[in-house]
């Protein structure tokens, strides 16, 4: 043996650890509240446990750049956070990376991580954290006296005047419209299968086009209510509650015609540093991770053992539970998203709905 390889033994016996870096992997989220959330909640816990290094960036939809970079070949996403009907599809296509359930904890009491998880939110190359809601929200200082209590008070202009905030996209859109327009929760899928539900869904919408002002990231409805440039928007119900609790704004929530979602870890195909990945996820899917992460933010926990866990948020005094979409007194007139049908037809409903957009 050489000199310099008898050095560098004795180098690596002395500094072993240090010679071994530290994993980094990339988490892309959607930003503001939310991606503040996972922040304290998953990312800087994992940081101090195990000496690596997570990286955060945002996007409006962060399927979007997945789909890109993994057709492209050039992935450098480890972890993503997209909703249901995205890991669907996204998987179908090859996309993601599939998830080995099975490396998921227990929870605290022994149950298997497939039976803590709530019904649905475990897919083959996904892993939910997170029950959502897309709701709508008013500036309560608009209408003192007389409030909106309905979804079908969101399109009323004449009862309930002022400029509507609305996501650029099909979804929730036409589901809120129909159910505005009298159709029944249950009733809302198997209207939009057929092109007549669809333009019905089209035509309500027309009813408010005039004064929409449309948003594409979660973190605008608070800011356009804050503004004043428009006095009730549909929004993520925890952004409107980061808003209302968080920063003291005059913000009220209406449940009433809320759509219910899970937001999922994925794994590009290809990502550079998917083993890393993988122990992140399994990391910020464990009971107090979910339970901690609803202390920044008022989304549920997609684990029941998190839910007795769930406090307080983070000011010390505000009870989470109520402010959950899944609160019992919440989930009157509520719609489950339904994942498959997105996944299915987003992108010809997507095109009649820009189409209409530029009518």
């Amino acid at each position: 043996m050489n000199r310099q390889a008898v050095i560098a033994g004795a180098i690596a016996l002395v500094f072993g650890g240090a010679a071994q870096a530290a994993d980094e992997i990339t988490v892309m989220s959607w930003g503001g509240a939310y991606t503040k959330s996972q922040v304290e909640a998953y990312h800087k816990p994992w940081m101090a446990e195990t000496g690596n290094v997570v990286n955060s960036v945002d996007s409006d939809n962060p399927a979007t750049p997945i789909k890109a970079q993994v057709e492209a070949g050039n992935v450098s996403i480890d972890v993503a956070d997209v909703e249901y009907s995205d890991a669907i599809r996204l998987c179908d296509e090859g996309l993601l990376e599939e998830i080995d359930t099975s490396m998921l904890p227990a929870a605290p009491d022994g149950t298997p991580a497939e039976e803590d998880f709530i019904d649905g939110a475990l897919t083959d190359c996904a892993v939910a954290n997170i029950v959502w809601s897309t709701v709508y929200a008013y500036d309560t200082t608009k209408f003192e006296g007389n409030a909106p209590t309905t979804i079908a008070d969101f399109f009323d202009l004449e009862g309930f005047p002022g400029k509507r905030g609305l996501r650029k996209s099909a979804k929730a859109n036409l589901e809120m419209a129909l159910m505005a327009d009298g159709v029944a929760p249950d009733e809302v899928y198997d209207m939009l299968e057929s092109e007549e539900g669809v333009e019905r869904a089209l035509a309500k919408l027309d009813t408010i086009k005039s004064e929409v002002v449309w948003w594409e990231a979660g973190a605008q409805p608070p800011q356009l209510l804050a503004d004043g440039e428009v006095a009730m928007s549909t929004a993520y119900n925890g952004r409107i509650f980061n808003a209302a609790i968080g920063e003291g704004q005059p913000f009220e929530i209406v449940w009433d015609g809320q759509i219910l979602d899970f937001d999922l870890f994925v794994v590009p195909k290809g990502a550079p540093n998917a083993e890393a990945a993988m122990d992140f996820i399994a990391f910020a899917t464990d009971t107090q991770r979910l339970a901690d992460q609803a202390s920044w933010i008022s989304y549920g926990p997609a684990r029941k053992s998190s839910g007795e866990l769930v406090g307080l948020f983070n000011d010390g005094k505000t009870e989470m539970a109520p402010h959950m979409p899944t609160a019992e007194a919440n989930l009157a007139g509520a719609l489950v998203n339904n994942f498959e049908f997105w996944a299915d037809r987003d992108t010809e409903i997507s095109e009649r709905f820009n189409a209409w957009l530029n009518i």
